[in-house]
């Protein structure tokens, strides 16, 4: 059965991990799955107050390095708010609109159509934002990347 547990718990982190080229999947909500999961099937004494204030921490830090490597990405090549917030919409709808590849040019659509539509920025500028609003994209996967894998890493110190 520990097999069987391990393997669970592994899914859910290996998810989370697919969250950050696919941000549909809310990859927070599985890595913190995953360590519930690892106390009901284990137990829950490695994981005392210390453990979930520390992943709390990296939480935040999670929300913070996603939003932060959107914003900085479009507003270094000049972007303003509805670049932010047209790259974020075209993030979230581009896979579903045109899959797999909607994933990479729904954030660069959604900047541009938000500078063009709303602040009837020029084509040439609104296309530079919106590859501003890429180099946040991939900026953020690193970011986050990076993040989780310190959670899991912190996670399986305190297990084993």
């Amino acid at each position: 059965m520990e097999y069987l547990y391990w393997a669970v718990i592994s899914i859910f982190i290996i998810i989370a991990f697919i969250g950050l080229v696919y941000p549909i999947i809310p990859s927070v909500l599985f890595l913190v799955a995953a360590f519930v999961l690892y106390g009901v099937f284990f137990t829950f004494s490695p994981l005392h107050w210390i453990f979930w204030a520390v992943q709390i921490l990296f939480v935040a830090l999670l929300f913070s390095a996603d939003y932060l490597s959107n914003l900085i990405g479009v507003k270094r090549f000049g972007g303003s708010k509805a670049g932010v917030w047209g790259s974020t919409i075209g993030l979230l709808a581009g896979p579903f609109i045109i899959p797999v590849i909607g994933l990479i040019i729904g954030p660069f659509i959604g900047a541009v159509a938000g500078e063009l539509l709303i602040n009837r920025t020029s084509l040439s500028k609104a296309v530079k934002i919106g590859f501003g609003s890429l180099i946040g994209f991939f900026s953020s996967i690193a970011a986050k990347g990076l993040i989780q894998i310190l959670m899991v890493l912190y996670f399986l110190i305190r297990v084993h």
